[in-house]
């Protein structure tokens, strides 16, 4: 028997006979058991699908339903492109997908998941100490009382938005005031010192609902970007005595404050002595107020005619019954019954001026009213309607004239002759000549650095005021401006004329005189002509400005733009043109401070201490005068301070009927 032969084994147990080879054949037929347990770890994973996802890209995705048994699926949100998104597979087939992805609106997920990130971050922690100064700038502005800060519904809103919000009572928000006041006021201090030309000022006095006077200074100057800046300097209490030695000492005691003494180009108050031209420019009256004066006279002219209108509305007004005659009256003349007549207040000739214009527009009514009612006696007659309608015209012109004098947003002093050259009656221009004799030639001066008049103009109009005597007071201001001028060059070190052209002309010109007797007669011609040369280099910044063609008088100019733009070229001029234009021709600025000292100081409020109240007036001011005022907030002002209630409707035309309003001018 050979060793390698396999000899089959039969094997018996007892009760039972077992094929090995069938047993075998079975063993091999089962499953591995690694396989077993892969399947097994699989679904385990599946029940793990619950679990957070955190990662970034799942924004874009969305899981889809799946079994128990199959492998969890995710779709794009976006272009709708599935994915498997089993946690063993990891997220990064997902992010690859948003790079190509064709329906994506980001062009980096960087910077995608960058600014998702970015809105997770929690808000900044909050800071008590810019609360309070946000809170104190809101009741500075607002014009609120101290108490805000104390009330249960403010408190409760605080509360809400942060727990963290301490609540302060009104004594430390007037503290809190009085730190920004000083704060504000050296930032304050820099912008004067720094600015470039000098500061003009206006002064106004005012007295409270307690009695108490109050002095409101307020500097106006052109910055360095050519921009026309206003601020209030100071709004104090000034005790009695009013008079010129007292206001003297206070005004200048609050210049020296500021530092600002020797930067004074013109107000009422002040050393002569640190003044351009020894204070020479230095006093300005209101204009303003100085028309309200001459027209107050021109209207005496007219006393009678006016009387009759006057009681003439007071007639219509006085009962139901007349005012309903007069609807009728104005529905037969086929008027517009919108416009509404206005009561006049005989102290103020702006709303004399309105009630004239709307008693000319309802003429024909009040003619038709004459001839229904009996008992209408004041009705002008036809010469003296004529003569209301001159009136009216010539009024015209000083009513627009005022309402440019109070622009505090623009320059104005160039403004002044265009508005007043009109040849005026014999009462009125004693007036005018009363205030403004001695006070115009630096109004005149203004006039002439706006290109499109120049000193023609200041001729003209003073030929129409004076006739043949115009000569004496043109030369006054020719000779007053190159004086001005000559102020500002000697304090500027360059040279303000093209001398290098003309010393050397000059210097050609003696070479060729000292040989004059071997020159020939075209060579003395030539010498001529040189030395006309240097005479036409010596012309002054001023000379050249004067002799360029003026600008169309039509033209929409901002005169302040223009200086700036030519700056380089006449360094020195246009030095003279920024402190000259920031001259203000009316007190409305000042006049505004105490509006808003009104609203401060009212019944409520008028216990105020007054470092208290000039805290709040000055630094409403220094915050939010970069703020622009609507157009409607500055015709209101205009309104209040002039005394001017304008009709906005005054120029609509509707063609509804309605009843005219009798209600009279507040």
């Amino acid at each position: 028997m050979e060793s390698d032969e396999m000899i089959p084994i039969e094997i018996k147990y007892e009760g039972e006979d077992i094929d090995l080879e069938d047993e075998l054949d079975e063993v091999a037929e089962l499953p591995p058991p690694k396989k077993a347990k892969t399947k097994s770890k699989n679904k385990t994973n599946h029940k793990d699908n619950t679990r957070r996802r955190t990662s970034i890209v799942w924004s874009f995705f969305e899981l889809l339903p799946t079994k128990d048994e199959e492998m969890p699926m995710c779709k794009c949100k976006m272009c709708g492109k599935e994915y498997i998104a089993a946690g063993a597979y990891g997220t990064g087939n997902l992010k690859r997908h948003l790079d190509v992805c064709p329906r994506k609106d980001t062009k980096d997920v960087g910077q995608l998941i960058l600014g998702q990130n970015a809105m997770s971050v929690s808000s900044p922690k909050f800071d008590p100490a810019k609360f309070r100064e946000l809170l104190c700038a809101a009741i500075t502005m607002h014009e609120l009382p101290f108490q805000f800060v104390e009330y249960v519904g403010i408190r409760a809103i605080f509360s809400y938005l942060c727990v963290d919000v301490p609540n302060i009572s009104r004594n430390t928000a007037k503290n809190d005031l009085v730190k920004m006041l000083k704060r504000e006021k050296e930032r304050m201090k820099s912008v004067l010192t720094s600015a470039p030309g000098r500061v003009c000022l206006t002064s106004d006095l005012w007295t409270s609902i307690a009695t108490d006077g109050y002095m409101c200074v307020t500097a106006h100057f052109i910055d360095a970007n050519w921009v026309l800046q206003k601020r209030v300097l100071n709004f104090c209490h000034m005790p009695p005595p009013h008079n010129g030695v007292s206001l003297f000492e206070k005004v200048y005691k609050l210049l020296s404050m500021w530092g600002i003494e020797n930067k004074i180009f013109l107000t009422q108050l002040i050393n002569k002595k640190a003044l351009v031209c020894n204070g020479e420019f230095f006093h300005l009256r209101c204009c303003a107020h100085i028309l309200n004066l001459v027209v107050q006279d021109g209207l005496k002219e007219i006393d009678v005619v006016v009387q009759k209108i006057r009681e003439s509305i007071k007639y219509v007004r006085g009962s139901q019954e007349r005012k309903k005659s007069f609807y009728e009256s104005v529905k037969q003349m086929d008027l517009d019954g919108k416009k509404g007549l206005r009561q006049d207040v005989p102290t103020r000739w702006n709303s004399t001026f309105l009630m004239l214009q709307s008693a000319l527009y309802y003429r024909r009514a009040f003619q038709h009213l004459e001839l229904t009612d009996y008992n209408f006696k004041h009705c002008p007659i036809v010469d003296e309607w004529k003569k209301v309608e001159k009136i009216k015209k010539f009024l015209a012109v000083f009513y627009d004239a005022t309402l440019v004098f109070s622009g505090t947003k623009y320059p104005t002093a160039n403004l002044y002759f265009p508005q007043v050259f009109i040849k005026m009656a014999d009462q009125m221009l004693v007036k005018f000549e009363k205030y403004w004799i001695e006070f115009s030639v630096v109004l005149a001066i203004a006039v002439v650095l706006d290109p499109r008049y120049k000193l023609p103009f200041i001729d003209w109009c003073y030929q129409k005021l004076y006739g043949y005597a115009s000569s004496l007071q043109y030369l006054k201001v020719r000779e007053k401006l190159f004086a001005l001028f000559g102020e500002y060059v000697s304090n500027v070190p360059t040279p303000s004329t093209s001398s290098g052209m003309a010393g050397q002309a000059n210097q050609e010109t003696e070479e060729q005189y000292a040989n004059e007797g071997s020159l020939s007669m075209m060579q003395e011609f030539d010498s001529f002509h040189s030395m006309d040369v240097g005479r036409q280099a010596q012309k002054t910044q001023l000379d050249l400005y004067l002799d360029e063609p003026r600008v169309d008088r039509n033209a929409k100019l901002d005169i302040l733009a223009f200086w700036k733009g030519n700056e380089f070229r006449y360094p020195e001029l246009a030095a003279m043109a920024r402190d000259i234009l920031s001259i203000p021709i009316s007190t409305v600025a000042s006049e505004s401070t105490f509006s808003v000292g009104g609203r401060v100081i009212d019944q409520f409020r008028s216990a105020l201490k007054p470092d208290v109240v000039e805290a709040l007036v000055c630094t409403r001011d220094w915050l939010y005068a970069d703020i622009e005022l609507a157009q409607s907030q500055l015709e209101e002002l205009t309104e209040d301070i002039m005394n001017m209630n304008i009709n906005k409707d005054e120029h609509k035309e509707d063609t509804s009927s309605m009843e005219p309003s009798m209600d009279p001018v507040p």
